[in-house]
């Protein structure tokens, strides 16, 4: 299954994450060598948002990173929110779902 767990982020984030940038891209990259995480980034045009794509037979591993995480810790992360997704389409989904033709 994949979650997306997606950051609103705080109004100075961009002023406050170096301090914070090089921790959290370490959890970051451990996650990904784990295979839990397959995709992350910000959201750009206005920077207020950050979405990582997680997989897992559950939301625990996103869970674990949002816990660990050094931006919500420090309030870089006003909000956070985690959703199941279904993908249906293209390569790696986990539901495919083609045409009945």
């Amino acid at each position: 299954m994949h979650y997306l767990l997606m950051y609103e982020v705080a109004d100075d984030y961009l002023e406050r994450r170096a301090q914070f940038r090089d921790a959290h891209l370490k959890l970051a990259w451990e996650a990904s060598e784990r295979g839990e995480l397959l995709l992350g980034g910000a959201l750009a045009d206005p920077v207020d948002m950050s979405v990582l794509l997680f997989q897992g037979d559950s939301p625990d591993v996103a869970e674990k990173f949002v816990r660990a995480d050094p931006y919500v810790a420090n309030g870089l992360v006003k909000r956070w929110r985690l959703r199941p997704w279904t993908t249906v389409v293209g390569p790696g989904c986990t539901t495919p779902l083609r045409p009945q033709m």
